[in-house]
């Protein structure tokens, strides 16, 4: 009886591989196309992340079609170089990129992923840019405040 309750333990208790390694300081160790990430800026420019105020979705006019219930948050941002840019964001939250000031569908991204292991970055959404004027948005956010950053390059 004692074996099979010591084997049942072993069959539960989770792989010496699965578990990860605590973080000795959170964002310590990001790469150089995130180290901006660290002390936001005004400007939502490749490199350095911003906080922005979210407000009830309902609220904020322009949201593409697809948006999530919740806070959102919007701004604008110009593209000078063509690339793949990302959009990283500090929680959970619906983002979209759309063309141009007014009107235009949302652009269709090419790669999502998450932030990297021991940071505040929760999510990476990537997309192909042209050179020219841009709007983000984020929809179904929990908080008052977003942090988000424009990363260049993959």
């Amino acid at each position: 009886m004692l074996l099979a309750a010591v084997l049942l333990l072993l069959q539960t208790a989770p792989a010496p591989a699965a578990q990860t390694t605590a973080c000795k300081a959170t964002d310590a160790s990001l790469p150089t196309a995130l180290l901006g990430w660290v002390k936001p800026g005004d400007e939502f420019v490749p490199g350095k992340a911003v906080e922005l105020d979210t407000i009830d979705a309902a609220a904020l006019k322009g949201l593409p079609a697809g948006t999530k219930p919740g806070k959102a948050a919007m701004i604008g941002f110009k593209v000078e170089t063509a690339g793949v840019y990302g959009v990283a964001l500090d929680q959970g939250g619906w983002i979209d990129v759309l063309p141009g000031t007014e009107g235009g569908a949302a652009l269709t991204s090419v790669k999502h992923g998450h932030g990297p292991e021991c940071s505040t970055i929760r999510k990476i959404v990537r997309f192909d840019l042209k050179p020219g004027l841009y709007r983000l948005y984020v929809s179904g956010l929990p908080g008052a405040k977003v942090k988000a950053m424009l990363v260049a390059g993959e």
